[in-house]
């Protein structure tokens, strides 16, 4: 069984994630049906068109360095295609198991982290005595549902220079953090992943980015962005100065 301490310090997950939706207890629940494993980046959990045997519940490793995963999905014609991003608290691999089919995408660790890998009946029965948990995973799947949807009317809407504010923007919201008027991702991204989140190529997002860069708004490192204006970045979006959590990852 988890300590006090250790059930304390688990269940600072970041705002929008499955597992600050859970009540604490069904929280600490989730997490001991299936002991944490620890993977380095690159690794792939889910592999596109695998059976679907287990869902995975993503969580920070110890090092500090935020959990990060990417969702991508191949075309029969070869085209990978980067769908999301989760972080931890999130967990990937759910509709499969609940939709009882193959999986539609494959998940790669983009940072190190610690996975649980929980086997489908265990989530299951987990969701069945747990009421509130559905109604939690329901929130997960709408908001990621909307996500897309975010990403349609955006490609149909705005240029790439566009499309790209509003994503970083976007991110942030889900989990990075700000202070002050600047702001971190929360998430490692290159810029063709980003790129590919709006479905740009890559020369086009280099240009967006270099583009955001020129203006002040933000700067690039290594798989990093950093927002130097939280507000300007917004109006350039055409998005609200409202929304961003003021956070840090777990």
């Amino acid at each position: 069984m988890l300590s006090n301490e250790a059930r304390s310090a688990r269940r600072r997950w970041p705002a929008g994630t499955l597992m600050s939706r859970l009540e604490a207890q069904a929280a600490d629940e989730l997490l001991e049906l299936a002991a944490g494993k620890l993977y380095e980046p690159g690794t792939v959990l889910i592999r596109q068109g695998a059976v679907s045997s287990h869902v995975y519940l993503l969580e920070s490793a110890p090092r500090g360095t935020s959990a990060c995963v990417k969702i991508t999905a191949t075309s029969e014609n070869g085209i990978e295609t980067l769908l999301g991003i989760r972080a931890a608290g999130d967990v990937v691999g759910e509709i499969g198991v609940l939709g009882q089919r193959d999986r539609s995408a494959t998940v790669t660790t983009c940072s190190p982290l610690i996975g649980h890998p929980i086997p489908a009946d265990a989530f299951m029965s987990f969701l069945a005595r747990r009421p509130h948990a559905w109604h939690a995973v329901s929130l997960m799947i709408a908001d990621r549902l909307d996500w897309a949807n975010h990403r349609r009317i955006d490609l149909a809407g705005y240029d790439v220079t566009v499309q790209i504010a509003r994503v970083i923007i976007h991110i942030m919201d889900l989990y990075g953090y700000c202070s002050s008027n600047t702001g971190e991702l929360g998430v490692r991204l290159s810029q063709p992943e980003l790129g590919s989140l709006v479905g740009a190529s890559k020369e086009a997002a280099a240009k967006a980015v270099k583009r955001l860069r020129e203006m002040g708004l933000i700067e690039t490192g290594y798989r990093t962005i950093t927002v130097r204006d939280v507000a300007r970045l917004r109006a350039a979006a055409g998005l609200s100065s409202a929304g961003t959590k003021v956070h840090r990852p777990q």
